[in-house]
């Protein structure tokens, strides 16, 4: 695992201390989250900064909880599943993530592999996500204004894609994007029912795993 400490004072009191933090890593591993390396990263980090100071004392439910413009910080668990996925075939290198929204799930992301790529198109969003990346010193992030379906194609390919919300259809340039052997992973809408699947390129094209029922916002197109 690559260890990027967070900065002192980042741990919180009360409702947003360690301990609170690790009744939350509990419920995740009793709701079947494996890895320890995932479960280290969700218990040293401050998600109580992720979301508004008036709902930090909720920051470690095991919820999703609104952010603003529409948008919400993911369930822990979704979160922690998303990324155990995602390091399941080897620990990636350069990570894709679509959909910055609070920047939590890129913060976690950043403590596990060399380097996070993230794009959000709603601009009010990733002002306050790049401060807390600088805050907490997660300075291999890199975060873009950009229109998700597009991703970052001067930074392709990516060892990993991880799409924060919900499409209709895996989105081609996306795939396009991702190296031979990488895996992308993302809600995937159909008749009104939502699933999180991993593809991943081979050698004979591309394969496509179901991960169960989630819940996420549409993935929308241009920027906001």
């Amino acid at each position: 695992m690559i260890e990027r400490r967070m900065p002192a004072g980042s741990q919180g009191i009360g409702m947003t201390s360690k301990g609170t933090r690790a009744r939350l890593v509990d419920r995740l591993r009793d709701k079947g989250i494996k890895d320890e390396r995932v479960l280290t990263v969700m218990l040293n980090t401050p998600r109580h900064e992720f979301v508004d100071e008036a709902l930090s004392s909720r920051a470690y439910e095991d919820t999703a909880l609104p952010i603003g413009q529409s948008q919400t910080i993911s369930q822990p668990w979704i979160v922690a599943r998303m990324t155990e996925a995602l390091l399941a075939g080897g620990t990636p290198g350069k990570v894709l993530e679509v959909g910055t929204g609070s920047g939590y799930q890129a913060a976690v992301l950043a403590q596990l592999v060399k380097d996070v790529f993230t794009v959000e198109r709603i601009k009010e969003l990733l002002r306050p996500a790049r401060q807390l990346f600088h805050k907490l010193r997660l300075h291999n992030i890199h975060a873009k204004h950009a229109d998700g379906h597009i991703g970052w194609p001067s930074q392709a390919p990516f060892d990993a894609i991880i799409i924060t919300a919900a499409g209709r259809m895996i989105p081609p340039d996306l795939v396009a994007q991702l190296a031979p052997g990488g895996r992308l992973i993302m809600p995937l809408e159909e008749k009104g029912e939502q699933r999180l699947i991993m593809l991943q390129r081979t050698e004979e094209g591309e394969e496509v795993q179901d991960l169960g029922g989630v819940v996420f916002v549409p993935m929308l197109g241009g920027l906001a």
